[in-house]
């Protein structure tokens, strides 16, 4: 459905990192309730760092709790490039991404080391997803009902690709004939996606970077609204998360019955169907289907690709330095979006024309879009005739789109957390350091000792000083 991110580019807003987020909020006990499934378990197993994911598998088959310095053992085999400070990176990482959802914690004793225990429930419930047995039908239940053969895996595919770029289309502002429904337009203006009333929604400068990710990070950005709308209307959160979770772990084409789901879990059922994760043949039936949206969910695996869109993957836009643009596509939703940056001159079956002006790249920025954005959709588009060439994009086209922009914008701004009353020079440098490591560091001024850092970073940042500090005690 859409084009992967700009290769060797991180997507801006990894939706592991908001769903950390979220997981953050929860309090131990909430969690607690989360990891009585092995579905939930094993869901979110899928969703940690690799090392990570590397020492939970080495610890979950011992009953004894273990010291970090044998923990560091694993991590210094598996990362043995970047020397000891690099491994010290990868295994604060990993503990803070394990601590952050209470898989370890960390237990002291006066007068001996820290020493690292897994939660029991997390222990217990993984090794069941991994193992199998037990009644818990925490991976569904496949339906009694008979099978409808019309109902196989490109029929599904068809259906998802139909619902979710029909959420696409409206965002750009394509003619549909059928327009979301009213919870989708909510959530769409919920998340910032899009400003305005349900009956004059346009697309915003978040709604345009959303389609620049790729579907996994669309859908997660869309569900984590969703959970915090659950959490504000006073539903089991855990009943909402755990149902997520579970369809990341169905089969593609087969049927499940719907019949251990509580109220609010069927409520869930019918909203993911206006989204194309889910199929149903009518609002009463007592069975459904998961589409490949919903399968990998919680997966590394490629996301939902139409058949007739497949070569776009590699690339269709060609860009000339007198600013013309030829797009290889007869993709509705990707010349819908090129519509709102680039003045179109003519439309032939497989291909489109325009040109890149000053009115047009206004009319962009007038609709929340960015110059960084608008270069960053043309380069991860640029058709494989212009990746041989040294410059992706002519540097004449990226700085005249910048400077129509300067022409009305002189300043940035950006959301994050200023740090600052560091107790001394080398506190600061260490933790500056840190920030860089990791990419989140926006602005210091080491005379005073001040950063900023991102939204993102911040739980990082925070967890990296409560060690240290934890440490410094420990010492004194």
């Amino acid at each position: 459905m859409q084009a992967n991110p700009i290769p060797g580019q991180t997507v801006a807003s990894d939706f592991t990192t908001a769903l950390y987020g979220f997981l953050d909020k929860l309090s131990p006990l909430t969690v607690g309730r989360l990891y009585a499934s092995p579905a939930n378990c094993l869901a979110i197993f899928r969703l940690l760092p690799s090392t990570a994911r590397h020492i939970v598998l080495n610890m979950l088959w011992y009953e004894r709790k273990l010291s970090i310095e044998e923990v560091a053992v694993w991590v210094r085999e598996r990362k043995s490039d970047g020397g000891v400070i690099g491994e010290q990176r990868h295994l604060n990482a990993a503990l803070s991404s394990l601590a952050r959802l209470y898989i370890l914690t960390e237990r002291k004793k006066q007068g001996s080391e820290p020493m690292l225990a897994m939660h029991d429930e997390f222990r217990i419930n993984f090794r069941r997803a991994l193992t199998g047995g037990g009644t818990h039908g925490s991976f569904g239940r496949p339906s009694d009902e008979p099978h409808d053969p019309k109902i196989d895996v490109a029929f599904l595919d068809s259906y998802a690709e139909s619902q979710w770029e029909t959420i696409l289309h409206f965002m750009v502002g394509s003619a549909i004939t059928q327009r979301p429904s009213d919870g989708v337009l909510s959530l769409l203006s919920r998340s910032g996606l899009m400003t305005g009333t349900n009956r004059a929604l346009k697309i915003t400068s978040e709604g345009f970077q959303f389609l620049l990710q790729d579907v996994n990070t669309q859908l997660w950005d869309l569900l984590l609204q969703y959970l915090d709308l659950a959490v504000q209307q006073e539903q089991d959160v855990v009943e909402v998360l755990g149902f997520l979770f579970m369809l990341g772990s169905l089969e593609l084409g087969r049927a499940y019955s719907t019949e251990p789901f509580s109220t609010t879990q069927l409520g869930v059922l019918s909203d993911l169907c206006d989204y194309g994760l889910l199929y149903r043949p009518s609002p009463r039936s007592t069975s459904f289907y998961p589409t490949r949206l919903s399968t990998t969910l919680t997966s590394s695996a490629a996301p939902l690709v139409s058949a007739s869109h497949a070569d776009e993957e590699k690339g269709f836009l060609i860009i000339e330095t007198n600013y013309k643009v030829y797009a290889y596509t007869s993709n509705p939703l990707q010349i819908a979006v090129l519509n709102l940056f680039v003045s179109l001159k003519s439309r032939f079956p497989n291909f489109v024309t325009g040109q890149i002006t000053r009115d047009s790249v206004r009319t962009g920025l007038q609709n929340g879009i960015t110059a960084n954005q608008i270069i960053a959709y043309l380069t991860s588009r640029a058709h494989p005739q212009m990746r041989k060439q040294k410059g992706l994009l002519p540097t004449t086209v990226v700085d005249q789109i910048r400077l129509w922009e300067r022409e009305g914008e002189r300043v940035k701004t950006s959301e994050g957390y200023l740090y600052d009353d560091f107790s001394s020079t080398s506190d600061y440098e260490l933790v500056a350091n840190y920030a860089r490591e990791l990419g989140v560091l926006l602005w210091e001024l080491p005379k005073i000792r001040k950063m900023f850092v991102t939204m993102d970073g911040h739980l990082q940042i925070r967890e990296f000083i409560k060690r240290r500090m934890a440490a410094a005690a420990a010492g004194a």
